[in-house]
């Protein structure tokens, strides 16, 4: 959860960004991503091996460089 404690001289446009960067760090906007449609487990397994082969993908042309 995140939460902003507002200082007594700060205005709501700097609290307000305050409040948005920590939300991008807490990755509250991927996680809302993830859950915004039902994923059945077919689909899911077939998201992890593509995000599998994503990776490894990437690891072996990293290393040939």
């Amino acid at each position: 959860m995140t939460q902003i404690i507002l200082g007594e001289n700060e205005g709501i446009e700097s609290a307000l960004r305050r409040f948005k960067r920590q939300v991008i760090r807490a990755d509250i906007f991927a996680d809302i991503k993830k859950h915004r449609y039902f994923e059945t487990p077919l689909q899911k397994s077939k998201r992890k091996a593509n995000a599998k082969h994503k990776r490894r993908k990437h690891k072996s042309t990293f290393r040939l460089k």
